[in-house]
């Protein structure tokens, strides 16, 4: 909780600005296929949960990359190592697999420059490359 707020997260203006474009661009950006919807089942109840993420291709493959460490979907997804992505109007199974080293950091790089620097204000707070679970998204055909 941010201090004295009684809201969850932090209390800077900025972050509401970010918050409330996100909630306003949300449907605009997952039509243009800017953003997907991540499906996963949950680790412990195996109940469908859903993401909205910003896939990353790089050399035509598409990856999955945290923003915020490791959040809930990061953990799903390590569990069941499989999830559903929809995009536009398209859903692809396919299998997780997590990336590290050169490849990770080709994606983190990838996410840098196509991302406006005010997006990742967020991902910027946490410096290390190993915050950031990235995962290939193999097409299960």
């Amino acid at each position: 909780m941010a201090e004295g707020t009684g809201q969850v997260g932090p209390a800077d203006p900025r972050s509401r600005v970010i918050a409330f474009e996100r909630r306003l661009g949300g449907p605009i950006f997952s039509r243009l296929g800017i953003t997907a919807v991540l499906e996963v089942s949950g680790r412990r109840t195996g109940t469908p949960r859903h993401a909205t993420l910003v896939p990353v291709e790089v050399d035509g493959i598409w990856y999955l990359l945290s923003q915020y460490g490791v959040a809930d979907w990061v953990r799903n997804l390590r569990a069941a190592g499989r999830g559903e992505l929809r995009r536009k109007d398209r859903t692809e199974t396919f299998i997780a697999v997590e990336v590290d080293g050169d490849e990770r950091d080709r994606v983190i790089a990838a996410f840098h420059a196509r991302t406006p620097k005010r997006l990742t204000r967020d991902f910027d707070q946490r410096t290390s490359a190993a915050d950031h679970p990235t995962f290939r998204v193999d097409p299960i055909r």
